[in-house]
């Protein structure tokens, strides 16, 4: 059984756009809109008229009458267009920049394990020097220690 068709319109205040679909959500898809116009107002349902009876002999169709441009011409209005995807050259530039941003990453890890060796062997040579100071240290406190008996 088929859905049952209402008919819906909305008019941006130049045009009044017609549909004949089986709800809301069917409606604004076929309208091409991404807010909900029946939320705000915009959009209705329509019982009858001339737009009604156009929508139901075009089901899914959007249905065009001119309001203030082509007064009262009532036409099929032309599809949505969808939103296309990112050229080759901008997709080319994202490629580019992530490759770019990876070698980054890599060469930041690479001076941070260089850094870490680095400061490993400064610490070690600086408990090198502490050992050695305080053997020498001893050593010559020891011999003022018999020097001044």
């Amino acid at each position: 059984m088929a859905p049952r068709l209402k008919v819906f319109t909305w008019s941006d205040g130049f045009h009044a756009f017609t549909v004949a679909v089986s709800s809301r959500p069917k409606a604004l898809e076929a309208w091409g809109s991404k807010q909900d116009l029946f939320a705000t107002g915009l959009a209705s349902e329509l019982s009858g008229g001339p737009d009604y009876e156009a929508a139901l002999a075009a089901p899914g169709e959007v249905i065009e009458r001119g309001l203030t441009i082509d007064v009262g011409k009532i036409a099929k209005a032309a599809k949505p267009k969808k939103a296309a995807g990112p050229s080759k050259a901008r997709l080319a530039k994202i490629e580019k920049l992530q490759a770019e941003l990876e070698a980054l990453d890599v060469e930041h890890q690479a001076a941070q394990a260089s850094l870490a060796d680095r400061l490993k062997a400064l610490e070690d040579e600086r408990g090198e020097r502490e050992r050695t100071h305080a053997k020498r240290r001893k050593t010559l406190t020891a011999a003022l220690k018999a020097a001044r008996r």
